[in-house]
């Protein structure tokens, strides 16, 4: 199965601020730069307008940051918790797996350029439970933002997840060779998708 290349410009608008994807419950907001000699201002989300599309509250608990290097791969991870999530600084080609057992699009594939730099879109992603995040980056420092609405240490640790980012179910075809790749040792060993979930094979 090939990765479906996500352009927001084609995507639906379902509020004021959030476009659709092809994943039930993940929406995407392009962000709306104001610029002057001094720089710009955006705003980076809005919760009321998450918690209307999903009927949930989306109360943030935790503001995480992580900082990588051009050719750093992170992911196939899913966890806990539900994300907003903006590259603010570089450029990331981001994919987004999903790994949700009764979705109707599991092992679907979401990829999108996510970053203010040239030939990617400026935005946030809320991404719900059960989908899986993975990043190459482009341009560097790539800076990634994410909001979680629960601790690290009160997640649902059932939802924790790690899938190998080569796997070929998931048909990601990576813009570099593996040798080239900045990779952990904990991404290198993780299971494939048909290892992790037999049943839906």
């Amino acid at each position: 199965m090939s990765a479906i290349q996500y352009d927001p410009t084609k995507a639906k608008a379902i509020s004021d601020v959030f476009l659709e994807t092809p994943f039930s419950g993940m929406f995407y907001m392009p962000l709306k730069v104001f610029e002057d000699e001094r720089g710009f201002f955006t705003e980076m989300g809005r919760m009321p307008e998450v918690e209307e599309l999903t009927g949930q509250p989306f109360s943030i608990q935790q503001l995480n940051l992580s900082s990588s290097k051009v050719n750093v791969m992170r992911g196939f991870h899913a966890e806990g918790w539900n994300k907003l999530v903006t590259v603010t600084t570089g450029v990331a080609l981001c994919a987004w797996a999903d790994i949700r057992l009764e979705s109707d699009t599991f092992g679907q594939v979401l990829m999108m350029k996510l970053g203010p730099g040239e030939g990617a879109h400026f935005g946030s992603f809320y991404i719900p439970q059960g989908i899986a995040n993975s990043f190459l980056v482009l341009e560097g420092p790539m800076l990634y933002s994410y909001a979680i609405d629960r601790l690290y240490k009160d997640r649902d640790q059932s939802g924790d997840a790690a899938i190998s980012l080569f796997d070929p179910d998931l048909g990601v075809d990576w813009p570099i060779d593996k040798e080239q790749m900045i990779v952990s040792e904990r991404d290198i060993n993780t299971v494939s998708l048909r290892e992790k979930y037999p049943q839906k094979f």
